[in-house]
């Protein structure tokens, strides 16, 4: 199976795409800081890993930050 395969999608079921913009649509705290992501928050630049339930992408100052695409919608 290759890489191209892998289909991920957000919670609406939308596929997404290495560089696309996302928001989230619940307050998501962040483990090992005190940052508290707030629903709504636009997250651009995204990209994909092998698992189609995760995306990695960079948030204020975090770098390789990797979420969950039940939390995310299309922007």
């Amino acid at each position: 199976m290759s890489e191209e395969a892998v289909v991920t999608k957000d919670s609406n079921g939308n596929v997404l795409n290495e560089g696309d913009s996302v928001s989230l649509i619940k307050d998501l705290p962040v483990k090992g800081t005190t940052i508290t992501l707030k629903r709504g928050t636009v997250i651009k630049n995204i990209r994909l890993t092998g698992d189609p339930e995760h995306i990695e992408c960079r948030v204020e100052k975090i770098k390789g930050l990797v979420l969950k695409t039940c939390f995310l919608k299309k922007a």
